[in-house]
Order: structure tokens, then C-alpha cells, then sequence
């Protein structure tokens, strides 16, 4: 299993390719914009690892299981439900999700995400595989109050650290069936399968794919299975998808300003 990571390299954000021997081969820019081989491997072991990539822009989609659907309250909509989460709300794996003052019910979501690789435009879904880097974990985390009450999603979705993204993104196209699952301080919040998506992978990025242009970077999120639910402050958070990795992420609030 290849994946692509981004990491502090002595104080310099890097990208590069880490391999199942532990040893990470640094890359001077992103694989998706060419980046070559740089310098000598690294051990993956005791790095800091960033946000995985950094996208122009986060597509989400809402409803795509029937049972987190249904959880809400929420009809199963007859097309993917878009939004988009702002590129300063991404962190990586480790880095704390930031409890905001303007809400009192943070929770977690949590997602298998694309990761595009080269540019593309009204792909058919067919030709989804060749236009993907590869697939990641990602969180989305939502202030569901301010969701019920103002019944849209930008605000409730684009606080600071509401996006966190990672450990690192696994090469190449699948849309075999994954576990999902989400665990706070250790407890099962989430157990799904990627089985159980309305709208699949290949098909739901040629959807976006028909409504906006994808960068290189850009990341498509695939909906959240039931079972989501509040974060405390102190708590931690993990996203495991299967095949993929942990997420993991501590809760914090957020202090004065």
C-alpha cells in the first residue's frame, strides 16, 4: 500500500510517498503536481503529520445513507446534496477540532473522502478511476444546532479546524465496499460500510464533476453513515476507515479572542 502524506520537515510542510517498510521517500511538490524524489527516505515513525493535501476546495454531500438520513429527521434527497467547507477549515490528523463559542452542539461525522489527482470537468463515471489520487478519512464536523436552526450548512460547517483530514491519503481508485466507524475516548459512535452509499464513489464525482471544475488537491467527501453525535472538550476523536487508516483528532474549546 502506497500513500501519500504531507509532513513538517524540520519546519517546511513536505509532501511524500511512505511505503509498508516504514521509510518515507520526500517529494519537492504534490504527485499530482509532479513532485519528483528529494533527497534522502525518512522514517514515517515519529513524523508530524499535516492535512494530506491542500484543497481548493472541500465538496460534501448530505444524505447519502438512508439511516443518517433518517436519524435527522431528513427525506433522502432525489440528487447528491452539495456543499462545500471552506480550505480553513482543513487540519490534519493530531491537530485539535476547535470547539466554537457560538455553539453548543458540535458533533462528528465521519466519511471516506476522494482526493482528486489531475483536472477534469464532466467526467462520465467510467473515467472517474484515472482522475483520482486516491481516497483518505476525513471528519465532518457540524454545529447541528446551527444547522437546525437556520436549515442550511454553510455556517454550521466551516469553522475553523471543522475539517480534518487524514493520516494520509492510499493511492489509486477503489470502490470496493470499507468500514466506517467513529470512536470518541474509545466508544463506537459510527459503524457503517461505504456498502450502504446511495450514490457511489464514481458515480458522485462525476456528479460534482458536472457541476464545478476539480483541481488537483480537491477533495470530495462521500457522506457520513448513522450514529453521529456530540464532542466534548477533552475528548478524542477517531475517524478508521478500512484499508485507509486512523484519524485521529482532540477536542478542544475555544478560548478568548
Amino acid at each position: 500500500m502506497v500513500r501519500i502524506i504531507r509532513f513538517d520537515d524540520a519546519g517546511v510542510p513536505r509532501y511524500g510517498r511512505a511505503t509498508d517498510d516504514g521509510l518515507v521517500q520526500r517529494l519537492h511538490a504534490a504527485p499530482w503536481q509532479g513532485g519528483a524524489a528529494s533527497g534522502a527516505s525518512v522514517a514515517l515513525e515519529g513524523l508530524r503529520l499535516l492535512a494530506p493535501c491542500e484543497p481548493s476546495k472541500v465538496v460534501c454531500v448530505g444524505r447519502n445513507y438512508a439511516a443518517h438520513a433518517k436519524e435527522l429527521g431528513n427525506e433522502i434527497p432525489a440528487e447528491p446534496l452539495l456543499f462545500l467547507k471552506p480550505p480553513s477549515s482543513v487540519v490534519g490528523p493530531g491537530a485539535a477540532i476547535v470547539l466554537p463559542a457560538l455553539s453548543s452542539d458540535v458533533q462528528h461525522e465521519a466519511e471516506l473522502a476522494v482526493v482528486i489527482g489531475t483536472r477534469c470537468r464532466d467526467l462520465p463515471a467510467a473515467e472517474v478511476p484515472a482522475h483520482v489520487a486516491g481516497l483518505t478519512c476525513l471528519n465532518d464536523v457540524t454545529a447541528r444546532d446551527i444547522q437546525r436552526r437556520e436549515k442550511h450548512l454553510t455556517r454550521s460547517k466551516s469553522f475553523d479546524t471543522f475539517c480534518p483530514i487524514g493520516p494520509w491519503i492510499v493511492e489509486g481508485f477503489s470502490d470496493a465496499a470499507r468500514s466506517v466507524r467513529c470512536r470518541v475516548d474509545g466508544e463506537l459512535r459510527q459503524d457503517g460500510t461505504t456498502g450502504d452509499l446511495i450514490v457511489g464513489l464514481a458515480a458522485l464525482v462525476s456528479f460534482v464533476s458536472r457541476v464545478m471544475t476539480l483541481e488537483p488537491g480537491d477533495v470530495i467527501s462521500t457522506g457520513t453513515p448513522a450514529g453521529v453525535g456530540s464532542m466534548a472538550a477533552g475528548q478524542r476523536v477517531e475517524v478508521e476507515i478500512e484499508g485507509i487508516g486512523i484519524l485521529e483528532n482532540p477536542v478542544v474549546a475555544e478560548g478568548p479572542r
